[in-house]
């Protein structure tokens, strides 16, 4: 074999398995995909917007070959209004994946260390382990965030903290109040050296109770990076469009690492369509509220232990959860495994469409039974 010279670090990275697309599981069990539904990837059910849909058809029929605006200033403005912080705060994304990747580009090394929760966004382990920096895994506390314990494991050499809420595979969401006094415990201890990554995805599928003024969190904290993505919710997941929110220290050192191409003007125009088409912002978290309802009440009839979901997916304890994703697969269904995420037993199942639902629960009635 080829010998490489890669750092050992890169080396020893185990990359990320996305959920298995559609065509793939056509082609690999003979299933015709008009009958497959993928519920892995967290996508939101209906896509995006008809308005969304309506300005992509006129955008492409003059779309020219020109590179996208590579500050992005139409769609930064709009979010800058949107949160009322300075444009010069928001920092573009090819998804809000694409942010976690430069805020370690930019804060870690071989020297350094991050903090993040065990069964939390797999991401934070692999940009970690891409930096060559060291992992601080923190146990969890009834499958979320013990903050108490997080704030503890911080080390000399930490400069990063990952910190998922609503927290990604298990659902779990912790008060704002809890984690705002974290940030200020944080800054109170060890100042700018470090940052803390506030990676609020599914913040769109939680009551609007338990949100937060986020904006007004990154005007208090200067050692705070809040991301967002128009990936679920406004269901643009294939569009690839995300953006952080920071004071202009750390946004500069995010801008210092960033592609200066990184999100597209088909991605950009979407984004600011999706922003304004609060109607279906509404729609999609009625729809969710409802799944999530489907969903947890039928496992609970299945005899399933669930974790109790603040986003728009359940994490549901099946036993031999290999065994029970193969045979999901063999009827056209996908869901995603954790096994990686260190959830053997557990599966993660997307809220989808109720008829999607209900033949999700009615599959897992019958392999349970067999």
């Amino acid at each position: 074999m080829r010998q490489t010279f890669a750092p050992a670090h890169i080396q020893a990275i185990a990359p990320y398995q996305a959920g298995k697309p559609i065509e793939e599981l056509a082609r690999e069990f003979g299933l015709d995909p008009a009958h497959i539904i993928k519920l892995a990837s967290n996508e939101n059910p209906l896509g995006c917007s008809a308005r969304v849909r309506d300005a992509l058809v006129q955008a492409a029929a003059s779309l020219q070959g020109r590179y996208p605006d590579a500050n992005g200033f139409d769609l930064k403005s709009d979010l800058s209004a949107a949160h009322g912080v300075p444009v010069s705060w928001v920092t573009l994304g090819n998804g809000s994946n694409d942010l976690l990747e430069l805020a370690s580009l930019a804060l870690l090394d071989e020297g350094t260390s991050a903090v993040y929760s065990d069964h939390a966004f797999m991401v934070y382990r692999l940009s970690t382990q891409a930096r060559g920096a060291r992992h601080i895994k923190v146990p969890t506390k009834n499958y979320g965030h013990d903050l108490p314990a997080m704030l503890d494991a911080i080390a000399e050499d930490t400069r990063l903290v990952f910190l998922a809420n609503p927290n990604n595979p298990t659902g779990t969401h912790v008060q704002a109040s809890e984690v705002k006094n974290f940030l200020a415990q944080v800054g109170a201890r060890h100042g700018t050296r470090v940052t803390v990554l506030l990676d609020v995805a599914y913040d769109e599928y939680l009551h609007p109770s338990e949100r937060a003024d986020y904006a007004q969190w990154v005007r208090e904290f200067p050692h705070l990076i809040v991301t967002r993505t128009f990936s679920k919710a406004y269901g643009l997941a294939g569009l690839r469009v995300g953006y952080a929110l920071a004071q202009p220290a750390v946004t500069d050192l995010l801008n210092r690492v960033r592609q200066p191409f990184n999100v597209s003007v088909l991605a950009q125009l979407s984004a600011r369509e999706a922003l304004k088409d609060t109607d279906f912002l509404a729609q999609t978290y009625a729809l969710n509220l409802e799944g999530r309802s489907q969903l947890e009440e039928g496992f609970a009839r299945l005899g399933l232990e669930y974790v109790p979901s603040h986003t728009n997916f359940v994490l549901v304890r099946v036993g031999d959860a290999a065994k029970v994703n193969t045979a999901l697969l063999h009827r056209g269904i996908i869901v995603r495994p954790v096994v990686g995420d260190g959830l053997p037993e557990h599966l993660r199942v997307t809220i989808g469409l109720p008829a999607e639902n209900a033949q999700l629960l009615q599959a897992l009635s019958e392999i349970l039974a067999a």
